[in-house]
């Protein structure tokens, strides 16, 4: 006698038919594997489909389009802005930054002119112009040496080297003397290996799936618009004629003269028995079912839809502004958390560089990404001006420092170009809202 399958009573035939419950359920035996994309892979889904060279690429844009906000003296300002110039310190950062996400890791070299680069940098040493260049290099082009496994180290589960294959022999680098960015650290780095070791995972590791269902769909509603209109023709006995060999090249002429007939025409001529009917397809839903793949696709890759596919937000209650807003917080942590601490050592080589000393008070601020709008500009720059009013008026800071706050906070706004250089200019002349009349002076009397 066979097994026998005992369904609880208060099952229902549903579940019996459908298997839900059992070892015939789907969902029972629902099992997550990891999926390694080769770099052969990475490379070719980048390189040859928009998605993920959108995932991989907005967010490290968004991260450096607004730049930072140095807290410094104006020429110091503007000394170290012309070292990050003269490096090209911004389209590095952004390449090291798509290097990352694409492979899962990669790193700027710091130039200088000591030899042995299997010592730490020590970058209080460096002098003005002593920073000579940055170099990016993938995770491809540097190979990670094993990871330091003292708890109590500065580089705990971090490599201890890093290895760089020149054209004639093998240059090993102190960890220090880059900057290392990764796309998905790894919760345990003693779990990554093959070329993932001491780096991360791609970013797209984790969204591949949904990017390609996305596009898929989107394949897949493409070619049904060149099924949109089927002819479809009723042939009696076709079936009893096909074994009669002339009969399948009398029936392909048949049909290639009512298709150049209709072609020419717009009208078919057929057999009174034979039976003609039009299929169409509704594309009405469609539209819908590849909104909501996208917006999956959108949501594991972290970016807001209107971002990820470039529109305006739209719909009742489209809370796309709210979206962004998110967004940018996240990019704004990753900033904080993971950019600010790994370009610490450069920025340091930076200042001593632009300025051949280290002054502390030196420090900068990510600018916002909110950026505002002319209207909001203006809104702000009029709060700003009527709260300086106030003050003015109350008496509690002098006309010379309200001066300087205002001045300095129409520069930092860029309410008007090169404002600087005119209160540079005007000098002391300057005034805002001082008194001309000298004490004990008549007001009507000229000298």
């Amino acid at each position: 006698m066979g097994d026998v399958i005992n369904f609880p009573i208060n099952d229902t035939l549903r579940s019996l038919v459908s298997g839900m419950g059992t070892d015939r359920d789907k969902l029972f035996g629902a099992a997550y594997t990891t999926q390694f994309l080769t770099d052969e892979q990475l490379f070719a889904a980048y390189r040859s489909n928009w998605m993920p060279a959108k995932v991989v690429n907005i967010p490290a844009e968004d991260s450096v389009a607004e730049g930072r906000d140095w807290q410094a003296e104006q020429d110091q300002i503007e000394l170290i802005e012309a070292e990050e110039q003269r490096l090209g310190f911004w389209p590095k950062l952004l390449e090291a930054q798509i290097k990352a996400r694409l492979w899962g890791g990669a790193a700027i070299y710091i130039g200088t002119s000591e030899s042995d680069l299997s010592s730490p940098l020590n970058f209080e040493r460096l002098g003005k112009g002593e920073l000579r260049y940055l170099a990016v290099l993938s995770r491809r082009e540097v190979v990670a040496g094993e990871l330091d496994q003292d708890p109590i180290s500065e580089t705990f589960n971090k490599p201890r080297y890093y290895e760089v294959n020149g054209t004639t022999s093998i240059t090993r680098i102190h960890p220090s003397r880059f900057v290392i960015l990764v796309g998905h650290p790894h919760v345990d780095p003693l779990l990554a290996v093959g070329s993932c070791h001491g780096w991360g995972d791609s970013v797209l590791e984790r969204v591949y799936s949904a990017i390609k269902n996305a596009d898929a769909t989107a394949a897949n509603i493409a070619s049904l618009v060149f099924e949109a209109n089927v002819d479809v023709f009723g042939v009696p006995d076709m079936m009893s004629n096909l074994a009669d060999t002339g009969y399948e090249r009398r029936l392909l002429e048949r049909f290639n003269l009512a298709a150049t007939s209709k072609g020419i025409n717009k009208a078919i001529i057929r057999d009174a028995a034979e039976e003609y009917d039009r299929k169409q397809i509704n594309f009405s839903t469609l539209p819908d079912v590849l909104q909501k793949f996208l917006e999956v696709a959108a949501g594991a890759s972290d970016i807001p839809l209107t971002r990820f596919l470039g529109t305006a937000p739209s719909g009742l209650g489209s809370n796309g502004d709210h979206s962004m807003k998110m967004y940018h917080k996240r990019i704004a942590a990753q900033q904080k958390l993971m950019v600010k601490p790994a370009l610490y050592r450069l920025d340091e080589c930076l200042i001593r560089s632009a300025l051949g000393t280290r002054p502390p008070e030196i420090f900068y601020n990510w600018a916002p990404l909110d950026q505002l709008g002319e209207k909001e500009h203006a809104e702000v720059g009029k709060i700003q001006a009527e709260t300086t009013e106030i003050y003015g008026r109350t008496g509690i800071f002098t006309g010379e420092e309200l001066r300087k706050g205002a001045a300095n906070q129409i520069v930092e706004n860029g309410i008007y170009p090169g404002f600087d250089q005119v209160i540079e200019e005007t000098g002391d002349d300057f005034d805002l809202g001082e008194d001309d009349e000298e004490e004990g002076a008549d007001p009507g009397e000229e000298e």
